[in-house]
């Protein structure tokens, strides 16, 4: 947990793509659930804003962004991070940058398009052996007549 995701610069996500700090919301809030007298009255979880529109992100990055279906994605643009995992701040600080960061980098990822194939005369011939073997098995499983 030393790294540290965010330089002065900014978040980086790929040799040519730095997320400047200015575009980068940090609100700390109270945890939820368990955890006795410390989550009642130190706000350690960290809610994370980041708007995709407003970024300087390329624009193709932002369409893909935009694009995913993902709870965390609002119909505004802004994605929006709760970490809470760990009981100090900068620790949920830095796992919210984690999960920005690889948001980002699933959406730079273009991906190859499927070209649809058909299955060989000679996988098809083979399936259906495997078919009538199956079906003569369960046939001998029934009762015998005389």
């Amino acid at each position: 947990m030393s790294e540290q995701l965010s330089d002065g610069r900014g978040l980086p996500i790929s040799p040519g793509i730095v997320i400047p700090e200015q575009e980068i919301e940090f609100s700390a809030i109270r945890a939820q659930g368990a955890g006795g007298q410390h989550v009642n009255k130190v706000a350690t979880a960290v809610h994370l804003r980041f708007d995709i529109r407003a970024s300087s992100l390329p624009a193709a990055c932002k369409e893909r962004l935009l694009q995913l279906r993902r709870q965390c994605i609002s119909r505004d643009g802004v994605i929006v991070i709760k970490a809470q995992q760990y009981r100090s701040q900068r620790q949920n600080r830095q796992a919210a940058l984690r999960q920005l960061q690889k948001l980002i980098r699933d959406a730079l990822q273009v991906r190859k398009k499927r070209i649809p194939t058909r299955p060989s005369r000679e996988a098809r011939k083979k399936r259906l052996e495997a078919k009538k073997l199956r079906g003569r098995i369960k046939r001998l499983r029934g009762k015998v007549f005389e």
